[in-house]
């Protein structure tokens, strides 16, 4: 099956039919998106400014990260799922749109990012606190705060590349 053909049998879908009719799905499903998105940058850059050194310093490293960490991955979640439903309600919209591909490969690297930089914190021991990070972690911090705004960016800029 062709993708034309993928995205046209998605569009017929009494699955899409509803979500695109029904007058409140996607403003709902929106709405949340936007909240999502809020929280896991909220989560990030609070957690990438510490990992640079410029926020809550006088926290350790580790407790900063674990905090936020369980937001960004569950905002995550709940940013699949409603992406999904948007995708599902306009698949012709969606899925022929570069730069909703460009937000997904976005999407895809800097939350590897986040798991790289941030795992090592997370599996450390509770002694652990004040262990030096390596030399990599401060620009990977400042990285992951332009890629999460390209993120944003690209959201928005979805609606303008149709």
């Amino acid at each position: 099956m062709s993708p034309e053909h993928l995205i046209t049998w998605l569009y017929q879908s009494p699955l899409s039919t509803m979500i695109r009719d029904v007058l409140w799905i996607v403003p709902l499903v929106q709405s949340i998106h936007i909240l999502a998105i809020a929280v896991i940058f909220g989560s990030a850059v609070v957690s990438d400014l510490r990992l640079a050194g410029v926020l809550a310093t006088d926290e350790p490293l580790d407790a900063v990260v674990r905090r936020y960490y369980p937001w960004m991955r569950n905002a995550l979640i709940v940013l699949l799922a409603t992406g999904l439903i948007m995708t599902v309600g306009e698949p012709d919209r969606v899925l022929k749109n570069t730069t909703f591909w460009l937000k997904m490969a976005l999407v895809v690297g800097v939350f590897s990012l986040t798991w790289l930089i941030r795992r090592p914190l997370l599996r450390r021991t509770a002694g652990a606190h004040n262990a030096l990070s390596p030399p990599l972690v401060k620009p990977a911090a400042w990285v992951s705060i332009l890629l999460w705004s390209a993120v944003i960016f690209c959201g928005r800029w979805i609606a303008y590349t149709i």
